[in-house]
C-alpha cells in the first residue's frame, strides 16, 4: 500500500532517525512511501525507504522535479504551494506524522477530512491520531486500520 510520511521540512536528528526508521519499517513490509519530496522529515523518510530497497514518490509544491531530495524516485512537482498537502494525504491510503509545524497540522486535518488512518510520532495532538511510540508501532498501527477498513 501506499503511505503518507508527513513531518517538518526541519527536524531535529532524533527526529530525522524516527522518520529514517518509518520509511525503512515500510520498505521492509514492502509499502510505498509518499511524502512532500524536500528535507527534514521528508528526505530522512525517503532515505530511509530508499536504503531498505523500497520506493519513494514526492508530491513538491514547487514546478520542478529538480526540487525534490536525492531519495525520491517519483518526483510529482505541481506548482501549488501549500495546497499540495491534500494531494500528499490523499495518495496514501493511510498516514505517518513525525514532528511537524503549520503544514504538517494541515496536512493532519486533511487526513481527518479525507478519513485516512493516522499514527502520529511527536506530533501534535490531534482528536484522530493514533500516538505510537516508535516507527514499528507506527507501520503496525496504519497496516491494521488499513486492514480493518478492507473489511
Amino acid at each position: 500500500m501506499r503511505v503518507s510520511v508527513i513531518g517538518g521540512s526541519t527536524v531535529t536528528d532524533s527526529q530525522a532517525e524516527t522518520a529514517e526508521a518509518v520509511g525503512r519499517r515500510l520498505a521492509e513490509r514492502g509499502h510505498t512511501v509518499v511524502c512532500g519530496g524536500y528535507g527534514g522529515a521528508m528526505e530522512a523518510v525517503c532515505r530511509g525507504a530508499s536504503d531498505a530497497g523500497g520506493h519513494t514518490i514526492g508530491i513538491l509544491s514547487s514546478d520542478d522535479p529538480a526540487d525534490a531530495n536525492p531519495h525520491v524516485d517519483v518526483p510529482i512537482a505541481t506548482g501549488l504551494g501549500h495546497a499540495r498537502n491534500a494531494l500528499v494525504v490523499m495518495n496514501g491510503e493511510a498516514v505517518v506524522a513525525v514532528d511537524g509545524g503549520n503544514g504538517t497540522l494541515s496536512e493532519l486535518g486533511l487526513a481527518g477530512v479525507y478519513d485516512r488512518p493516522t499514527a502520529g510520532l511527536g506530533t501534535h495532538e490531534v482528536d484522530h491520531v493514533e500516538h505510537v511510540a516508535d516507527a514499528a508501532a507506527a507501520v503496525h498501527y496504519v497496516e491494521t486500520a488499513v486492514d480493518a477498513g478492507r473489511e
